[in-house]
């Protein structure tokens, strides 16, 4: 076993590609963790081993509905520096957000920050709220490729005294434009807003410090930059949520639910800490598993160096197609394991997407950029292959 000063050595070394470790066709130049992560080889094995464990139900204790999920809280909670009792579990981000809407309470007059074209899971539970006589404010971002300094600008000017909620991710899903979460963070607690956090396309490959940043939810799923299966996910929950109603209420949420023989003695108290909005059925014997090698995984690249490698593999990339007309945001407002690129006016779209398919090259296009996504599976042969097709459509 390592010491603590071999294990921070360690993190301090920069981080070398790990394709080997992830069973990616040779072929395939993936470059879209913002669409879906492909699962490391021990995340692959802790899923099949759950399989099985699950086909000899003789095997399964009491202990096991609780041990497991408790060391996965722990470890998120490490992750996001964040203490084990307020993380819950949820099936998808649109439960966590949904969630936090629901134990909030705002009136006629009062208004909610949304951001322009934000991933849908962020956004529909806060349209229930115009019913009531919220205005949802969406803030758009100026025309250009350099747009996330005025973008986060328009965002706190846009946070006032009417403001009841901030609803937004730590970068944008589409392009991975960089929002100021401190300088949000606050202006929110300035007015008393609510600051409700989806970091899906963050968390696990870009560092987030709940201590430092005190949003009130953190929203996480899963299968994108945590690197783990499809239909779990974490959440952070502040003491703002402490005496809220969970969207549904299930047995093993509330105390003393861990004696199966005194189930039918009903409690109507709920276990410490931000168990009562765990998602029914929280202790998938085959998800849970899969979901802490994940985050063992992550824990041990330490988002920092993730950053770095992905940095490092796009920086020269980027360099090179400035120039041919492709544009991209500024280094200081843009993610460096997500980010879009901005296509010159004569670049054909669909030809682009039939180069892509031609060459096993996988991007998402998100409108009229191409969004690249990038993680410690890809090498430089990926962003080879990538800056071939781009410069020849440019030429």
């Amino acid at each position: 076993m390592q010491t603590m000063t071999q294990q921070t050595t360690a993190h301090k070394k920069a981080l070398e590609c790990q394709k080997d470790q992830f069973s990616l066709p040779q072929n395939v130049h993936y470059l879209n963790c913002a669409y879906m992560a492909p699962l490391s080889k021990r995340v692959e094995a802790a899923g099949i081993a759950g399989v099985l464990r699950k086909s000899n139900p003789t095997a399964l204790n009491p202990s096991d509905f609780f041990t497991e999920a408790d060391e996965v809280r722990a470890l998120f909670g490490q992750l996001v520096n964040a203490p084990a009792e307020r993380i819950a579990f949820i099936p998808a981000a649109s439960y966590g957000i949904a969630t936090a809407a629901k134990n909030l309470k705002l009136r006629a007059g009062q208004s909610i920050i949304l951001l322009d074209e934000q991933f849908p899971s962020n956004v529909y539970s806060w349209r229930k709220f115009k019913e009531q006589g919220v205005e949802l404010k969406t803030i758009k971002p100026a025309a250009g490729n350099q747009r996330g300094k005025d973008w986060n600008e328009r965002i706190l000017a846009a946070i006032d005294k009417s403001t009841a909620v901030v609803a937004l991710g730590h970068v944008h899903w589409t392009d991975g434009t960089l929002f100021d979460l401190e300088a949000i963070a606050k202006r929110a607690r300035e007015v008393g807003a609510a600051l409700i956090i989806d970091a899906t396309q963050s968390v696990g490959a870009l560092p987030f410090d709940v201590a430092r940043l005190q949003p009130d939810a953190l929203i996480v799923a899963g299968y994108k930059t945590l690197m783990g299966p499809y239909s779990i996910g974490c959440a952070y929950y502040s003491e703002r949520f402490d005496k809220g109603e969970p969207l549904e209420e299930n047995w093993i949420t509330r105390k003393d639910s861990d004696n199966f023989s005194g189930l039918v003695d009903y409690k109507d108290e709920y276990s410490p800490g931000m168990t009562r909005y765990d998602v029914g059925e929280r202790s998938n014997f085959t998800l849970m598993p899969m979901l802490k090698a994940a985050l063992e995984d992550v824990l041990d690249r330490q988002p920092e160096r993730i950053q770095t490698y992905c940095e490092g593999l796009t920086k020269d990339f980027i360099a090179a197609l400035e120039p041919l007309g492709y544009g991209v945001e500024a280094e200081a407002y843009r993610a460096r394991h997500l980010f879009g690129l901005r296509l010159p006016r004569h670049v054909d779209l669909e030809q682009l997407k039939a180069w892509l398919l031609e060459k096993n090259i996988y991007a998402s296009v998100r409108g009229t950029a191409l969004r690249v996504s990038t993680n410690v599976y890809n090498d430089e042969g990926d962003i080879a292959a990538l800056q071939n097709v781009l410069e020849e459509l440019a030429s």
